[in-house]
C-alpha cells in the first residue's frame, strides 16, 4: 500500500477530513520537524535541530543511548558558545549552513526534512570528501596536507565523540569505566591482592 492508498483510506475512515493543502503537504512529504530535546543558548533553533540530527547520526541509538539521549546536542552548543573564539563560531556556523544548503541542492529538501537514507548519503558524501585528499597530522593534531581549516564535518565528528565519551553513558555504559580514585579499602587480605603494593 503507498502514502496515496493510506490517505485515501483515511479520509474514508475520518469522514473526508483531510484538507487539499494538507493532503498537498503529506503527499509531498513534508513531516513535523523533530523535537529539540534541550533549549539552544547558541545555536538557532533550526541550526540546533540540524546539529541533533547529525550528531545522532554520527552516533545512533542501539543498545546503548545515542548522541541525542547522552546530551551531545547540548554539548556542542555549549562548547561553540564558551570555548570557541568569534572566528571559529563563524567558521563552523558557515560549514554548518553550507552543509545544509548543499541538502537543499541535492534532495531539494533541508537536511532534517530529508529522507533518513538520504542523510545518511549526506553525511557520507561529506565525509568521504573530507577524507579524500588530506589526511591528520598526527605529529602536530592539526589538519594536514595543506587543507587548510578542517572540513565541517569532521569538526561535528570530534565534536559529537567528544561530547559522547565525556557524558554519562559513553563513559559508563560504552567505555570501561574506572573510578578514579577508587573507594578506600583499609583492610585487604593478602590473598586478594596477589601481591604486595608497590607504594
Amino acid at each position: 500500500m503507498n502514502r496515496r492508498e493510506v490517505l485515501q483510506r483515511s479520509a474514508l475512515v475520518l469522514g473526508y477530513t483531510i484538507t487539499g493543502p494538507a493532503l498537498a503537504g503529506i503527499l509531498n512529504g513534508c513531516k513535523a520537524s523533530p523535537e529539540l530535546t534541550y533549549k539552544p543558548d547558541f545555536f538557532s533553533k533550526s541550526q540546533a535541530q540540524l546539529v541533533s540530527e547529525l550528531a545522532e547520526i554520527i552516533i545512533p541509538k542501539t543498545t546503548t543511548p545515542g548522541a541525542k539521549d547522552s546530551g551531545v546536542p547540548f554539548f556542542i552548543d555549549s562548547m561553540l558558545k564558551e570555548v570557541y573564539s568569534k572566528k571559529d563560531q563563524e567558521i563552523f556556523i558557515n560549514g554548518l549552513l553550507a552543509f545544509d544548503k548543499d541538502a537543499q541542492k541535492t534532495f531539494g529538501d533541508v537536511f532534517v526534512d530529508c529522507k533518513s537514507v538520504d542523510q545518511i548519503a549526506h553525511v557520507k558524501k561529506h565525509h568521504d570528501t573530507a577524507l579524500t585528499g588530506s589526511s591528520i597530522n598526527i605529529s602536530s593534531g592539526w589538519w594536514g596536507s595543506g587543507a587548510g581549516e578542517m572540513p565541517f564535518i569532521l569538526k561535528m565528528k570530534e565534536l559529537t565523540i567528544l561530547g559522547f565519551f565525556s557524558s554519562e553513558p559513553g563513559a559508563t555504559r560504552v567505555l570501561k569505566y574506572e573510578q578514579v580514585p577508587g573507594p578506600y579499602k583499609g583492610c585487604v587480605p593478602y590473598s586478594e591482592v596477589g601481591k604486595q603494593w608497590a607504594t
